[in-house]
């Protein structure tokens, strides 16, 4: 380093005596305001320029880290190839001496030196800067090499990284496998030993049942529709079309029995006290004296399961809520201990199962897969069959579209003079997997084909003759089913194309309607006991108020047929259904009409249903409320007199003659539906609809055995009920339910607020039947 000059000002001071001279660190404001600018070019400083000459002499005490500091910028600027820059000579020695003993400077430390730092630092940040300088090609190489080198330990890293997911994934799905295939096992086992034991306690039943029904017992009702989980995602208020079968309470008509109901829905004050005064009238129905009521509270019991709400989104059946529901299961099983009771199911579930194993009772009902099997459109085909009974002309089991093409261009052919075809899925129920289609007016052979058939005569029934025919209405049914085609319930199938992929997949018929403009459908209930005997509960009219094919509630008894020709078909399909192992409620639907060719009138099988019906807990409430029995050969509802008439009238026997003897007791006809619904009863508190009723007259009649009972089904909306009426005649039956309606609808209902309702189709559909029926009987007497 060259030798320092030193003033000579500075010199002479420093012999003169006084304090030591100031150290280079002190240095003067007047210096430190000057600021020492050089040029640093291509990385090398210009050090024979006069302002690198100024700026060294002047920080020369200081000049070691300095001059470090300086190579440390200047390997920087040759790295980047910087082509000029200046330094400020003030900052790059304050940045020296911080820097004197602590680590090297950064990259923008060593920058912030710079008086061109803006200019300097954007060609630094240039792509590529860094290989245009000192050793960049070295650089570069090695720059490459690492990039290489990343890439490839980065793509064998990501391949260890997917192997080892993929073997994670593969163990993991591996033991999940295994503890669900453990866990299917385990299922499977319990679910035996719950069918077995289910068998084993049905023999059990089946032994002593006639010792059962004549002794003090228990009947845990259990209102659950367990149809297949993808029926019950589509319906909404489950529970609520679940409740419409709380008419079950009336069971409490025998003396002998007690009853459990379990409710698939809340029930509130209002409804509680309404049903406590409602079977309180048992004893005023029996002695015909209003006065004579006493509660039965302990004799009934409504549990609620409490997993009723913790599964708002699954639509579970009530099978399955009470099955989740230790509370409720072990309330149950507090009461009926040391008592002989059984389960009264609705559609049987595999829970219900479940239910039976954890309380130890049997079940009244058939296993759940026969249930279901037999249930379907098809299976119950099959019963019909196996019966021997009458049925429409039809196909079942049809699960591709080209079997549907040819199963119905053949019923067409064969059935020229059925106009309307239905099409029924098999798993479907109360008409919503039913479509409907008025083929023979869409049929451009149509004509051209009765007038082969009749040119034919005898002989049409040979496929060489039918064959022109059967290709020609072939060729068209797709054109007409896809135009013409309606799904009865647009709700859950808005099209036909949709209705059409679900009953492909899922199974169905083809069914031919009556060739009748007057058809009549029927409902008969029937009861096989464990120890097989069959029984007819009741049978009824249907009366279709939203649909020409959905029942929407009954006139009973059935006014239709012929009892002794329904009685003998509805035997025969007990007997069948018995032979499959069937018990239990179950219900047979029977369409009638005239034919038109013969003049005779036919009865169809088109339906069965395998569990406790709406109709049976309707008519559980009938026989409560008149103290009556449904007569079977006749088909009527005779009705017990007052036990205070039946006294008098067996001391007036000791006086009087046979020939005096009172006329025998009238027989009492009925109206109900479970389906009534109106929104506008969402705003009506139950005491106050039942003060409107009593203000127009709409109640019971203890005395007479005559007119009107609810069934409250949905106690916190209250827009769903049920209604009775009861008279001396179907006629006066008719009118008083359809009045009760129409007085219901007008106090409920505004100008402008109508609301949504099925009253105004239930009323016209009940106005066309009394006149139907009273001018039918005006044509009996005629005749007569």
């Amino acid at each position: 380093m060259p030798k320092a000059i030193v003033p000579q000002k500075t010199l002479e001071l420093q012999l003169q005596p006084g304090p030591p001279p100031a150290t280079p660190n002190m240095i003067s404001a007047d210096y430190k305001s000057v600021q020492h600018r050089f040029p640093i070019q291509h990385g090398h400083t210009k050090e024979m320029s006069n302002e690198y000459m100024a700026f060294r002499q002047h920080y020369c005490l200081s000049w070691g880290p300095i001059i470090s500091m300086l190579r440390l910028l200047e390997k920087l600027l040759q790295d980047y190839a910087v082509p000029i820059a200046f330094v400020n000579g003030d900052k790059l020695a304050d940045l020296a001496l911080e820097y004197e003993l602590e680590l090297q400077p950064t990259v923008p430390e060593l920058l912030s030196i710079l008086v061109n730092e803006e200019d300097v630092k954007n060609l630094l940040q240039s792509p590529g800067q860094r290989y245009r300088g000192s050793g960049g090609r070295s650089h570069a190489a090695t720059r490459i090499q690492a990039q290489y080198r990343m890439y490839k330990q980065r793509k064998a890293y990501l391949e260890y990284r997917h192997r080892k997911w993929a073997a994670g994934v593969i163990a993991l799905t591996w033991v999940m496998n295994v503890k669900m295939a453990t866990m299917k096992r385990q299922l499977k086992m319990t679910r035996q030993v719950e069918l077995d034991n289910f068998k084993e306690r049905a023999r059990v039943m089946a032994r002593s049942w006639h010792k059962i029904k004549r002794s003090r017992r228990v009947i845990i009702h259990m209102p659950s529709l367990g149809y297949a989980q993808r029926v019950r995602d589509t319906i909404n208020d489950l529970g609520t079309i679940q409740n419409a079968q709380m008419a079950r309470l009336c069971d409490v008509k025998d003396p002998n029995v007690e009853v459990i109901y379990v409710s698939p829905v809340p029930v509130n004050d209002e409804c509680m006290q309404y049903y406590t005064k409602l079977l309180a009238l048992k004893p005023a129905v029996d002695s015909g004296n209003v006065e004579d009521q006493s509660e039965l509270v302990d004799r009934y019991k409504i549990v609620i399961p409490e997993a009723i709400k913790s599964f708002p989104t699954h639509n579970m059946c009530l099978g399955t809520h009470l099955k989740y529901s230790p509370k409720a299961l072990k309330r149950i099983r507090a009461l009926i201990h040391g008592r002989e009771a059984y389960i009264v199911s609705g559609m049987p579930h595999v829970d219900d199962l479940s239910v039976a194993e954890f309380l130890n009772v049997p079940i009244l009902g058939p296993e759940p897969d026969v249930a279901h099997l037999y249930s379907t459109k098809s299976g119950s085909k099959r019963i019909f069959h196996s019966a021997n009974v009458a049925v429409p002309p039809g196909e079942y089991d049809i699960y591709t579209l080209p079997q549907l093409y040819d199963s119905l261009a053949q019923l067409i052919t064969d059935n020229l003079d059925v106009r309307t075809w239905l099409f029924k899925m098999d798993h479907e129920f109360d008409g919503r997997g039913t479509a409907y289609c008025h083929i023979a007016d869409h049929l451009r052979c149509y004509m051209w084909a009765r007038k082969q058939c009749e040119m034919y005569g005898d002989k049409w029934s040979k496929k060489w003759a039918q064959e022109p025919i059967f290709n020609k209405i072939h060729s068209e049914l797709a054109s007409i089913l896809e135009s013409h085609c309606i799904p009865l319930d647009k709700k859950v199938y808005g099209t036909w194309q949709i209705f059409l992929n679900a009953f492909l997949s899922r199974g169905g018929v083809v069914e031919a309607t009556p060739p009748s403009d007057s058809v009549t459908a029927l409902t008969v209930d029937m009861l096989i006991e464990p120890d097989g005997v069959i029984s007819n509960v009741s049978s009824g009219d249907q009366i279709h108020a939203e649909s020409y094919y959905r029942c929407w509630g009954l006139s009973t008894p059935q006014c239709s047929v012929e009892p002794d020709e329904l009685n003998k078909a509805s035997r025969r399909i007990a007997e069948a259904c018995k032979s499959r192992g069937v018990i239990g409620h179950f219900v047979i639907d029977f369409v009638t009409f005239i034919n038109a060719r013969t003049g005779d009138q036919e009865l169809w099988a088109v339906d069965l249903n395998l569990h406790y019906s709406d109709s049976t807990a309707m008519n559980t409430l009938v026989n409560f409320m008149t103290n009556g029995v449904f007569n079977t050969k006749d088909h009527l509802y005779t009705i017990s007199p007052p036990v205070q008439e039946s006294r008098r009238r067996q001391r007036r026997r000791r006086h009087q003659s046979v020939e005096d003897e009172l006329p025998p007791t009238p027989d009492r006809y009925a109206v109900y539906s479970t389906k009534l619904r109106h929104t506008n009863l969402t705003v009506v508190h139950y005491s106050v609809f039942f003060q409107m009723c009593r203000a127009h007259g709409i109640g019971y009649d203890v005395k007479e055995k005559q007119g009107t009972i609810f069934t409250l089904v949905d106690s916190i909306n209250r827009e769903n009920l049920g209604m009775l009426t009861i008279g001396d005649n179907i006629q006066g039956a008719m009118a008083t339910f359809a009045r009760n309606l129409s007085c219901i609808h007008q106090e409920i209902s505004a100008p402008n607020m109508q609301g949504l309702t099925n009253f105004k189709q239930a009323i016209e559909d009940l106005e066309m039947i009394i006149g139907t029926t009273i001018q039918n009987a005006n044509e009996v007497e005629e005749e007569s």
